[in-house]
């Protein structure tokens, strides 16, 4: 029974033309924060891939149902929406239930989503606290676990999303730093755990977007500093993520308990 910060649509198919229909047999991934930025970039080249999408979304509904229905053009019956809130615990297992119970089997687990925002130690809350590891640890951590059985049984995978800032601290963030070091740990540990059935590997990006709140002309001339400091000397893209994806959850076969940044070289700088 769903939980009521839970809930799950497939999106309509309004328009009667379609490319081709979906083989029963097609892989499914279930991909938190799926409804914007990198995570619907990873929906839509996983979808080239012939993967059938749970699209997770909280807050933005109106971005997850068009990305669904752009993908249920493409291919019938290969994407869905799924809402719920990550801080919720029930809404995680719930979440999970309904990811397997949509197509009849898990394939891949890509645990995006992520919270992110400063946190200076004066002002620092229990409740950032709280929201922050939620999002960042302890839903990887449970989905991980309420799928292990169906991604065990189908010699799945599961793809971490943390962040440079893990291993670099960012200043006022330390927080949300500590909670992607702990999602640097969880990939290990459950590599260890899950293994040989299961691979467990992890991406760390450096600059691909920048925040959505950070648009006026001083952050843009932060950006530009920051992007001095990088070796390639210049920004990444989601696509450089979802390639990474891919071939993380298809084919790297002897890949597993590693954290791969994507970084443009930032890592080989202090």
């Amino acid at each position: 029974m769903l939980s009521s910060s839970a809930v799950w649509r497939s999106s309509p198919n309004i328009r009667p033309k379609l490319v081709s229909q979906t083989d029963p047999a097609s892989p499914v991934v279930l991909i938190t924060g799926a409804a914007r930025r990198i995570g619907a970039t990873i929906a839509k080249h996983l979808h080239t891939l012939n993967y059938r999408i749970n699209i997770h979304y909280h807050g933005s509904v109106t971005e997850a149902e068009a990305l669904a229905d752009s993908l249920n053009q493409l291919r019938t019956d290969s994407a869905h929406t799924i809402r719920a809130d990550l801080c919720d615990g029930q809404a995680v297992q719930t979440l999970a239930l309904q990811s397997i119970e949509r197509w009849g089997r898990m394939d891949a687990l890509i645990n995006n989503a992520s919270s992110f925002y400063p946190t200076p130690l004066p002002n620092a809350s229990q409740q950032d606290w709280d929201d922050l590891f939620a999002s960042n640890l302890k839903a990887p951590f449970f989905l991980s676990q309420a799928l292990s059985e169906e991604l065990t049984k189908r010699g799945g995978a599961i793809v971490n999303i943390t962040d440079i800032h893990a291993r670099q601290p960012l200043r006022q963030h330390s927080i949300y730093c500590m909670a992607k070091a702990g999602n640097l740990m969880l990939t290990k540990t459950l590599a260890r755990e899950l293994a040989p059935r299961v691979r467990v590997n992890g991406i760390a990006p450096g600059a691909i977007l920048w925040p959505e709140n950070e648009q006026s002309p001083e952050a843009s001339k932060h950006h530009g500093a920051m992007l001095n400091r990088v070796p390639l000397q210049r920004m990444g893209s989601p696509e450089d993520i979802a390639r990474l994806a891919a071939f993380l959850i298809t084919d790297a076969g002897y890949l597993t308990g590693q954290t791969i940044a994507v970084d443009g070289g930032k890592h080989l700088v202090a």
